[in-house]
């Protein structure tokens, strides 16, 4: 009989979910960081139309800026480290293609010398109207290239594509 009653109470300790280590119910593993990205498209309506698509395709992912030309789009992600970039090839001043060689350039791949880890390089995904760029996205070690107007079945591949990368990271 004494043993049907502890046998009970374990029960009902693995239903309440107690735990013999207190510090894991005090202490739960934190969720990992949602991922981010930056968008660079100098037509505010194809870039507001990008920002749509992807909260359909990936509702979790937080754009940080959207800015219309390749200097900015270096300065912001040199700043905010996002983990996706997508990039119109052609913006104003500095191309995309131009300004995702020059992050590459500036990129801090280098742990720091605070013993912190790198940041990997965001996974780069050039999104534009002109198809004869693509021999070069590529060069310029772009994971996808997607041609606009942007159909959202393409979209929620190259979606698929970076998640699968950044989730190998």
């Amino acid at each position: 009989r004494g043993r049907g009653l502890q046998s009970l109470f374990l029960v009902k300790m693995h239903k309440n979910r107690w735990s013999a280590r207190p510090e894991a119910v005090m202490n739960p593993p934190a969720s990992p960081a949602p991922p981010t990205a930056l968008i660079a498209e100098d037509e505010p309506l194809l870039a507001a139309a990008l920002r749509a698509e992807l909260a359909r395709a990936w509702p979790e992912l937080q754009v940080l800026a959207v800015v219309g030309d390749g200097a900015s789009a270096v300065t912001q992600a040199l700043q905010l480290k996002p983990d996706v970039l997508f990039f119109d090839i052609r913006m104003p001043g500095q191309s995309g293609l131009d300004a995702a060689a020059e992050l590459a350039d500036e990129w801090n791949t280098n742990a720091g010398t605070d013993g912190t880890e790198a940041t990997p390089f965001p996974a780069l995904v050039f999104v534009t109207a002109y198809d004869q760029y693509a021999v070069q996205a590529f060069e310029a070690q772009a994971m996808d290239y997607v041609l606009k107007p942007i159909q959202a079945v393409r979209l929620q591949k190259t979606v698929s594509k970076v998640q699968l990368a950044l989730a190998s990271r």
